[in-house]
């Protein structure tokens, strides 16, 4: 007898929740496209699916129900995109591996700058965030730290110069999830690139770089090319 998959819904009444609830947040995605974040209403919703508003509300029970559940639809799409180009590179390629998330990244921001602009952008007046939004957000990271980890096991006889003590006890919260592998000194330089990742590509996403960078996709590219290889030699990831 053939394993029963617990993941498949095993009655119609599951399944039509499931497309249901899909239906809602393909709108939803639309309706952020068109209006913003802060103008979703599940009414128009329902009005544009053909469902009175109080069905809708046995699905999703608020707008900001509705929020999280596109903002872990979207970070768990950028995290999919993001663990999909990274796995395959090679364990040893360490600057690779760090190029790639790079490029999935930015090509997943210009592909869906809607909801980017959600988990990256200006926050939702009046939305506070719940902790299950908080895995989700960690995907890229976590594939970040992966390759730090890696390269700290591949060159363990490398140095690092202690971080001062402030600095140091400022980090501590994420100290205490990161594996013992990664020194004080490299933590920190991946928060700063990350940090000075996204932010380029925010910039490029929002309209920052008008004036500034020239608007050929191919020189885009290629600027956000060289910053790649300027973040990886922060981290040591190119000797």
């Amino acid at each position: 007898m053939a394993p029963v998959d617990s993941a498949v819904p095993r009655t119609a009444r599951a399944r039509a929740r499931i497309e249901i609830t899909a239906e809602i947040l393909r709108t939803g995605r639309e309706h952020l496209a068109e209006e913003g974040a802060a103008a979703l209403s599940l009414r128009a919703i329902a009005r544009d699916l053909g469902m009175v508003s109080s069905a809708v509300y046995r699905y999703v029970p608020s707008r900001d129900a509705l929020l999280t559940l596109l903002i872990i639809d979207a970070y768990n799409s950028l995290g999919e995109a993001v663990e999909s180009a990274e796995a395959k590179v090679p364990r040893d390629q360490f600057s690779e591996r760090f190029f790639a998330v790079g490029h999935a990244t930015r090509s997943w921001a210009l592909d869906h700058p809607h909801e980017y602009a959600l988990i990256y952008g200006s926050p939702v007046p009046g939305y506070a965030a719940p902790q299950d939004t908080l895995g989700p957000a960690t995907r890229v990271s976590n594939v970040l730290l992966g390759i730090l980890v890696d390269l700290c096991l591949a060159h363990p006889r490398r140095r690092y110069e202690p971080l001062p003590s402030k600095v140091a006890a400022a980090l501590s919260p994420l100290r205490a999830e990161v594996p013992d592998a990664i020194p004080d000194a490299l933590l920190m330089s991946g928060l700063t690139v990350r940090s000075s990742m996204f932010g380029a590509v925010s910039f490029e996403l929002f309209g920052q770089n008008q004036n500034v960078i020239g608007d050929n996709p191919r020189g885009r590219t290629a600027l956000f090319d060289e910053q790649l290889r300027s973040w990886a030699a922060q981290l040591g990831l190119l000797g």
